[in-house]
């Protein structure tokens, strides 16, 4: 009987690097000018006279509920992208957006980093959030954020089969930061902010500084009024028609 070739070192090694690779790849998406470049629909780029307004992180009823106020106050809706595991825990918090009629999403169950490769792990979870999720809006979600923007090949897949279309955001206040203010969310938003771009604020300290939704909250008014001043409407994803830098949506062959 022959015996097979013993592995040499060198494909010992190669191996585990090459599937490595293959799972945390994707994230590269990560980079706002690759993205912006190579795939404006997984930005948030929609039609250019909208703005695509987005939360991450809750639901917490500590201050999702003063973001909710505030919104309505301003006459706009956005969409929520929340952790399963803090829908679970206050279900009735996560209600509440989809019954002011915002937009609810999936930013998976956990806000953990996915350094080693786990499909199933990915699969089992995302589809719990999806769950949770859809029963708190009432109707099953569309959207996929995962958190801290980090996809791997892993969820790419597990959004894939969850029918769930993945999309990061174009602008983000960095409200999550210790030292953020108000003013720096406005100011850091509006350094990128443009016609067919997605926002990303926090509306809870989840993963975040203690008390740092503060600033995302104070900075909201002049952040939705700097979008009416240059003529742009605000509102969520579902309203975007994400797809391409013109507006015009993408066919579903190359979502």
């Amino acid at each position: 009987m022959r015996q097979r070739p013993a592995l040499t070192p060198a494909v010992c090694v190669a191996a585990p690097v090459a599937f490595a690779l293959a799972h945390i790849g994707p994230a590269a998406t990560w980079l706002p000018g690759f993205r912006r470049r190579a795939f404006p629909g997984l930005t948030g780029q929609g039609r250019p006279g909208h703005v695509a307004l987005t939360f991450d992180d809750g639901p917490d009823p500590a201050s999702t509920p003063r973001f909710l106020d505030v919104l309505d106050d301003l006459g706009v809706r956005a969409t929520f992208f929340l952790l399963g595991e803090n829908v679970v825990r206050h279900p009735a918090t996560a209600r509440e957006p989809a019954r002011r009629g915002h937009e609810l999403a999936v930013h998976g169950w956990a806000h953990d980093r996915p350094w080693l490769p786990s499909p199933a792990r990915d699969a089992r979870e995302l589809l719990r959030a999806v769950h949770a999720v859809g029963e708190a809006a009432g109707r099953a979600p569309l959207w996929y954020r995962p958190p801290y923007g980090i996809l791997t090949s892993g969820r790419w897949a597990a959004a894939h089969r969850a029918g769930l279309r993945p999309v990061l955001w174009t602008a983000w206040g960095k409200d999550w930061r210790p030292d953020a203010t108000p003013a720096s969310v406005r100011a850091t938003v509006a350094a990128d902010l443009r016609g067919g771009g997605t926002i990303l604020l926090h509306d809870t300290d989840h993963a975040s500084a203690p008390g740092s939704w503060r600033s995302a909250l104070g900075a909201l008014p002049g952040i939705v009024r700097d979008c009416r001043e240059a003529g742009l409407t605000v509102g969520p994803l579902g309203e975007h028609e994400v797809g391409r830098p013109d507006g015009r949506r993408a066919p579903a062959s190359v979502r």
